[in-house]
């Protein structure tokens, strides 16, 4: 289920990625507005350099939520990435465990070599 919900987020991420991309490209900039000021827009100084631009606009009030809603988006996909509970802790816990003979009866332990000579070793 985790892998399904990340997907999901996922793809609204890029697609709202996309529309901020395309709603910045449609916005008229305001460094457009500062040739106007000094007389370059034909129209004389309408308003000031930096003037007031009125009210916010549907494109930049549209661009400020679907920015709230890719940062929103992107701390869900850190959040949904960081949770990766099912993945094995130690190497060993994949491993599969050791099977016992085929036909039942297990062989007996051969004893350990001594080659050390501690049987000497005076107690």
């Amino acid at each position: 289920m985790g892998s399904y919900v990340f997907s999901i987020v996922l793809t609204i991420h890029v697609l709202v990625g996309l529309a901020v991309i395309g709603l910045v490209l449609m916005q008229h900039g305001k460094g457009a507005d500062a040739g106007a000021a000094f007389g370059g827009g034909g129209g004389g100084a309408s308003g000031s350099l930096f003037g007031s631009s009125g009210s916010a606009n549907f494109l930049s009030r549209t661009t400020a939520l679907l920015a709230t809603v890719f940062f929103c988006t992107s701390l869900g996909l850190a959040y949904l990435a960081g949770n990766t509970s099912s993945a094995p802790r130690s190497v060993m816990e994949g491993a599969a465990p050791a099977s016992a003979p085929a036909d039942g009866v297990q062989a007996p332990a051969a004893p350990p070599a001594d080659d050390s000579k501690s049987g000497a070793i005076p107690k």
